[in-house]
């Protein structure tokens, strides 16, 4: 065994014994394993939340679409770079406080709680279950492309070794270890692409280079439209490649359970910082890459293996290979975390909610670790005999879940108004519009992204949808006004009385029942409400009010 195949070998038993190392801290309870005790801080919230939803897609699917259309690749990108930014200062804070309050374990039940709904629930779950593991699929696929490249083990051979570590490591340590796993590849990913784009950036002469070699191969490849200039004149489709990562982000599960885990609402500018920096540093320069293999290797039989064969032709064995370990976790950081995800909802808003309502800690925790298992072993399967290209695959599938969840979780920490009505229509126009789009391949004839058309239909049926339905209760309302406070919660609420109650914790309907909800400009009177709520969270469970809707 060469020594490249040995440094990528020992990176994979790294991030096993991650896994490993959080196993008995998961197993606490439902909390720990599910949201880490929502005790996550900001530089592995940031650098954790970039790394899951940046994904294979951006050392694979990304250059291979700049390499086939041009510089028009690069409107990904720049939504890319502030997608972080929009999704933490939008919900991070609010979203926080809002799913403590609710006593909300993963971001489907959120939902559900928030807005009294077991039809959100229910139809919430079935598109998270299917498009995170769909999302997931892809990640596999990818990862067994460039361990293939990597290793020149078979496709399926490579398939199974980096799924099955990813698998272990989830099923093991849980949250805590998709994060911090997810902290430690993100730095290796900015690292790795760092410095393949340091190599590559002298070899097409800087930018300037690179495009005046372009321009003599063919000038359209400077184009904002595009390639053969195939989207000119549709704004739609410009528009809709920048918000699909710009906004996009809130509306994914696996991304959006990061403002649950945070330590606190405070984390939040701080994260915003972390997660900022790493954007601007990392998300072009896959992209332009893929613009460079134009030049660089003109011929490659497949575009989304750029990096992988530019790496190798650049650098010596075992530095290759250390190189490329960027790639597997950029993969691995998104793999775990949908797998996480997936396994929560298939656990927190099935078996928990519909066929085991009494479950136990224990019982949550094993029927979690079995979904993630059953769906890891399902999805080697599936990317064996089903292996589409890793760019349409996560588009797909980021797009549904982008415009399925989105307009919901912004509506749930700003709007009074919205009601579960509202919610659902929204859910389901925006979840129909963007696969119909993407079936009937709808985007040239109307010139509208697939994932713009199912916002505009998201936001239309949440409004007209909200008319019809009844106002969220005073416990809801309260809740959500409490959230909003720019004033500090008070830890007593913000932290203890989870940990006594979950994770079926029913502490606002106690601050709720009170009726001591003080002027915010009253801070000694609000104290002593939160004291007395704090008192009754652990009084006769028959007085508490059920949220489940």
């Amino acid at each position: 065994m060469n020594l490249d195949i040995i440094v990528f070998f020992i990176y994979l038993l790294a991030m096993l014994g991650i896994g490993l190392y959080f196993t008995r801290k998961a197993s606490v309870s439902a909390d720990h394993y599910l949201l880490g005790n929502r005790k996550i801080g900001a530089p592995v919230t940031a650098i954790s939340m970039q790394s899951s939803s940046m994904s294979g897609f951006m050392f694979m699917g990304g250059p291979a679409q700049a390499f086939q259309e041009g510089w028009h690749a690069l409107w990904y990108a720049i939504g890319d770079a502030g997608g972080s930014i929009v999704n933490l200062s939008v919900l991070g804070k609010r979203m926080r406080r809002m799913s403590q309050l609710l006593g909300a374990l993963s971001p489907i039940e959120y939902l559900a709680k928030r807005f009294e709904s077991t039809a959100i629930r229910v139809y919430g779950a079935a598109v998270a279950i299917i498009f995170l593991f769909a999302y997931a699929f892809a990640q596999f696929i990818a990862a067994g492309k460039a361990l293939e490249t990597m290793s020149g083990f078979p496709y399926e051979l490579a398939l199974v070794i980096g799924i099955g570590v990813i698998v272990v490591y989830t099923v093991a340590g849980g949250y805590l270890a998709v994060a911090f796993s997810g902290f430690v590849q993100g730095v290796i990913m900015l690292i790795g692409v760092s410095i393949i784009g340091i190599m590559v950036w002298p070899q097409v002469g800087g930018l300037s280079g690179l495009n005046e070699q372009l321009a003599a191969i063919d000038p359209t490849y400077l184009s904002i439209w595009g390639k053969d200039l195939i989207y000119y004149g549709q704004w739609g489709v410009i528009l809709g490649a920048v918000l699909i990562y710009a906004i996009g982000y809130m509306g994914l599960p696996h991304v959006s359970v990061k403002h649950m885990s945070m330590e606190g609402g405070d984390t939040t500018k701080n994260a915003i910082l972390w997660s900022a920096g790493f954007n601007q540093l990392f998300t072009f320069t896959p992209y332009i890459l893929g613009l460079s293999a134009i030049i660089i290797m003109p011929s490659i039989s497949d575009p989304e293996m750029v990096i992988p064969e530019m790496v190798y032709m650049l650098f010596p064995g075992i530095a290759a290979a250390i190189l490329l370990s960027a790639i597997m976790a950029a993969i691995m950081s998104t793999c775990d975390a949908l797998l996480m995800q997936a396994g929560t909802t298939l656990s927190r808003d099935v078996y928990s909610r519909f066929i085991n309502k009494k479950a136990s800690h224990k019982q949550q925790l094993l029927v979690s670790r079995l979904c993630i298992l059953i769906g890891g072993v399902i999805g080697i399967v599936v990317a064996v005999y089903e292996p589409p290209t890793v760019f349409a695959l996560v588009i797909f599938a980021f797009g549904v879940l982008g415009n399925t969840f989105m307009i919901p979780y912004i509506a749930s920490v700003y709007s009074k108004n919205a009601n579960k009505i509202g919610v659902l229509c929204a859910m389901v126009g925006g979840s129909v519009t963007n696969i119909v789009w993407e079936v009937f391949a709808l985007q040239n004839p109307t010139g509208l992204h697939p994932f713009l058309a199912g916002l505009l239909i998201s936001l239309i049926a949440m409004l007209i949808g909200n008319k019809f339905g009844t106002p969220p209760s005073d416990p809801i309302l309260d809740a959500l006004e409490l959230a909003k406070q720019n004033k500090r919660i008070p830890k007593k609420l913000e932290k203890g009385i989870f940990e006594d109650l979950a994770p079926e914790a029913r502490n606002i309907s106690y601050f709720l029942e009170t009726k001591e909800v003080q002027p915010k400009s009253n801070e000694m009177q609000q104290e002593s409400s939160l004291d007395t709520m704090r008192r009754r969270t652990v009084g006769d469970p028959k007085d508490r009010l059920n949220l489940e809707g």
